[in-house]
């Protein structure tokens, strides 16, 4: 029969519930190896009902049970469920990838198809919006023409209850129509120079095309240094450019602020009476500049002295220069004054000859003005006809050595026509004879009226 008396040698159990004397059971001697987490399983997720889940965190005990979560019978009711999963993937390799590639690729499609589909829609409400304009656009004239017609309407309506006569309606129908017309005419001539001035235009355009291609090939012909020499002047014309319209919006805007600020101030008792002041400051604080730059300048009183000696000696014998030049100016004046005093005299005695000799003079002057203002006009007359002589004078001379050579070649010649050519001989002699005596003439001439010419010139001269 058993009993339940313990040996008296049995130590009490510790808190393990294992005796010293007492063998550790297999399950004990296996706690530091059941308390692994299985490979392949995330911590905290070990077999409920083992011991080792007493070590790991969020075992079974740790773990909030719901009602709903509890295990059932085969009915058709859901079991309990697991717990949270760890990571899913420790390795990310090649399909790894490749399935987030595919999935950013659906993605992307599917928002490009969207944004497609997008667009179609915004240009059909564009098309849309387009006839719609046009439509607005064809009933808008529209309007106008009905607004026209019903004031015409309502102004012949007027017209009528008023009973205006209709000479007066003509007279305003005429004078609308005279309007009309002049501005038609106008709209007319405005068009036609909006014409011209667009040709105009474009013909400027066609010509700069062309400055600029041939600018183009003499840039493409030039050589690798000239042609890098241009492109940088070309880049510092353009960096000018932009400076110079940056500082011209800057004035501007400058003018712009200097205006407003004049209108502020012309309608501000204050700020005038402050401009003044400023300015009266500004020209105060020069002075001062000027004042304080003198004083600088100044040495000391030794010094002071012998410049303003030197300048009293400058300045005595400046004015003793200028004495003398006055005083010899004065003395050219009584000369000269002399000399039109005597010539005065001898104009009035020889006042009798003088206006004979002048009338002759004058019409000696207008003579040689006629004969100059017809000598341009005579020397071509008399270069044409001496061209002719001359070409005449050659002509004979052909006609003459082909007779010669005629002569030559016939060897019986008759007295008949022996007579002809003396008679042919005669006739371009005196010819000749007349050339010579035309531009021994002309030689004669020409010296003359030169000499003439210059003769007028220095009487004109001498009465001047």
């Amino acid at each position: 029969m058993a009993t339940n008396h313990k040996p008296p040698t049995a130590r009490p159990a510790s808190r393990g519930g294992v005796g010293l004397t007492a063998r550790p059971s297999s399950s004990l001697l296996r706690t530091p190896l059941a308390a692994r987490v299985g490979t392949g399983m995330p911590p905290g997720t070990s077999r409920p009902g083992t011991r080792g889940s007493l070590v790991g965190t969020g075992g079974v005990l740790s773990s909030q049970i719901k009602v709903a979560d509890r295990p059932v019978t085969q009915q058709g009711l859901s079991g309990m469920k697991t717990g949270v999963k760890g990571p899913q993937r420790q390795i990310m390799d090649k399909s790894y990838y490749l399935g987030l590639l595919r999935s950013k690729i659906n993605e992307l499609t599917t928002e490009i198809n969207k944004l497609q589909k997008e667009i179609e829609m915004y240009n059909q409400e564009n098309s849309v919006y387009l006839s719609y304009e046009k439509r607005a656009e064809t009933l808008a004239g529209e309007i106008k023409e009905f607004q026209g017609q019903l004031a015409d309407y309502n102004m012949l309506v007027d017209k009528l209850n008023t009973n205006t006569d209709m000479e007066e309606v003509m007279s305003d129908y005429n004078m609308l129509k005279t309007q009309n017309d002049r501005e038609a005419q106008s709209i007319d001539i405005i068009f036609t120079e909006r014409q011209g001035k667009e040709k105009f235009i474009q013909a400027v355009e066609e010509d700069i095309e062309r400055e600029k291609q041939l600018a183009d090939d003499i840039i493409k012909n030039m050589s690798q240094e000239n042609q890098a020499k241009y492109m940088e002047m070309k880049a510092t014309n353009e960096k000018l450019l932009q400076e110079l319209d940056a500082q011209q919006q800057e004035l501007d805007a400058l003018n712009i602020k200097e205006d407003a600020l004049g209108a502020e101030i012309a309608h501000s008792q204050v700020k005038q009476e402050a401009v003044q002041l400023y300015e009266k400051l500004h020209g105060l604080e020069e002075h001062r500049d000027q004042m304080t730059a003198e004083d600088q300048s100044m040495g000391s009183p030794q010094e002071e002295r012998e410049r303003l000696l030197k300048q009293v000696k400058e300045d005595n014998q400046e004015i003793a220069s200028m004495e003398r030049q006055l005083t010899e100016i004065k003395e050219k004046i009584n000369h000269f004054n002399d000399v039109i005093r005597r010539l005065d005299m001898d104009l009035e005695e020889h006042q009798g000859e003088k206006n004979l000799k002048y009338k002759e003079l004058k019409k000696r002057e207008e003579s040689m003005d006629n004969f100059l203002e017809t000598f341009e006009e005579m020397k071509t007359q008399e270069l044409e006809r001496k061209a002719q002589i001359e070409a005449n004078i050659v002509t004979l001379l052909e006609h003459s050595s082909r007779n010669v050579n005629r002569m030559k070649q016939i060897s019986s010649v008759t007295n008949q026509e022996l007579k002809i050519m003396q008679e042919d001989l005669t006739f371009k002699s005196n010819e000749m004879q007349k050339s010579q005596s035309t531009a021994k003439n002309l030689s004669t001439v020409t010296p003359r009226r030169s000499s003439m010419l210059y003769g007028h010139c220095m009487k004109t001269k001498f009465l001047s």
